[in-house]
């Protein structure tokens, strides 16, 4: 066994744990990543607004993944760019 098939087996029920805990608690996790974007926007006067805006995506989009949810997050609203998305068509095989 190698040393990332070993830490892969230690880490295993750690992601479960997680993958649980972001089913639980999705919208809240969601909406302090919504609340700590505004303050940090709020506090660099949005002189980094673009790419505070693309890492509370990017962070949403991970939470999505982590909890197994198909389509857009809590609370967004069609045409939503910060709106997770699936890609169309089949799943890709390993």
């Amino acid at each position: 066994m190698g040393l990332m098939d070993n830490m892969k087996s230690k880490l295993a029920p750690a992601k479960d744990k997680m993958a649980h805990l972001a089913q639980q608690h999705g919208g809240k996790v969601q909406h302090g990543i919504d609340k700590a974007a505004k303050v940090v926007d709020e506090r660099t006067k949005g002189k980094y607004s673009d790419k505070i805006h693309a890492g509370t995506g990017k962070a949403k989009h991970a939470m999505d993944r982590l909890a197994h949810k198909e389509g857009p997050g809590p609370g967004a609203t069609p045409g939503d760019p910060t709106a997770p998305t699936r890609p169309e068509g089949p799943p890709p095989t390993s």
